[in-house]
């Protein structure tokens, strides 16, 4: 992603981010962060003491985190301008408001019936389509419903801060069920933001209520008991494409092709949440391996 970066102009920054243990009883659970990112080998986390951690940045409160130099930060909207470019320029078409009814498969390929639209035949057909995915699989006429999972929405609020941001990296807390915990994340301008949390939602909306701020202020200051009263206003908000509820243990991202479902030319991609878009290059990558 650096490299796509930098040779497509999109702004960036390797930023780095702490992940801290607030009291001891999180130190088992970073640990086997620890753990889990060496079984990925991903080798270059560093295991800070508290003394360390509060070196770099003194306003945390903490008992230990760990280090991950190589985390940055993104312009998202350049990056998916760039991707744009990359496609238009080899024939792609962005094809907007065209709301898909349904799907036929054929002995060729398939026919997508679009609204305003003649029905259009492909070779290939990606169902990339995000919170709205398992519906878009529900479309295809035929298609097996025990391949289709759930679809279920976690939405997450974010808070800006009003006042200067101490901090010089992102700041993330132990994980929590349902999602990564409220965390400092940074924009590209030095601006602080906190979120997202976890509010399981029946239907698809960006609004953030103001009132949910007096839970954010209990769990920053659980590592920054500096977080002045009255300095987190609403930002903006954004939804998980969850396919597991409440209480169930979190899965992978799920690329299924013809191989577990046996349409050839279809690939479906589920709950393709946060790390998503950091590993956007690398899902694009295993779909061409399932189609070619």
């Amino acid at each position: 992603m650096y490299q796509y970066c930098a040779t497509h102009g999109v702004p960036h920054r390797r930023c780095g981010k702490l992940i801290v243990a607030s009291d001891d009883s999180q130190m088992s659970e970073l640990k086997s962060i620890q753990q889990k990112a060496r079984s990925n080998r991903v080798t270059y986390i560093e295991f800070f003491s508290k003394e360390q951690t509060l070196a770099r940045e003194p306003e945390l409160r903490c008992v230990a985190a760990l280090h991950s130099p190589s985390t940055g930060i993104i312009d998202s909207h350049a990056l998916m301008l760039a991707y744009l470019g990359d496609a238009e320029a080899r024939g792609a078409m962005l094809a907007l408001r065209s709301p898909l009814k349904k799907v036929l498969v054929a002995d060729d390929g398939f026919e997508l019936h679009v609204e305003g639209s003649d029905p259009i035949k492909s070779r290939t057909l990606v169902n990339s389509a995000g919170l709205r995915a398992p519906s878009v699989a529900g479309s295809i006429d035929g298609f097996e419903r025990k391949f289709i999972p759930k679809e279920l929405y976690a939405k997450g609020n974010y808070y800006s801060l009003s006042g200067k941001n101490p901090f010089s990296r992102l700041i993330y807390p132990v994980p929590e069920p349902g999602g990564l915990g409220v965390h400092v994340t940074l924009d590209l301008a030095g601006q602080a933001r906190f979120g997202p949390d976890v509010e399981w939602v029946e239907r698809i909306g960006y609004d953030v209520d103001p009132k949910r701020a007096e839970r954010f202020y209990a769990a920053i200051r659980r590592y920054w008991p500096g977080l002045p009263d009255g300095s987190l206003l609403p930002g903006y908000s954004g939804i998980r494409p969850k396919t597991v509820g409440p209480g169930e243990p979190a899965p992978d991202f799920q690329i299924q092709g013809p191989r577990e479902h046996g349409v050839p030319g279809l690939v479906h991609l589920f709950g393709i949440e946060s790390p998503g878009l950091t590993a956007s290059l690398a899902l694009a990558d295993m779909v061409l391996r399932e189609v070619s």
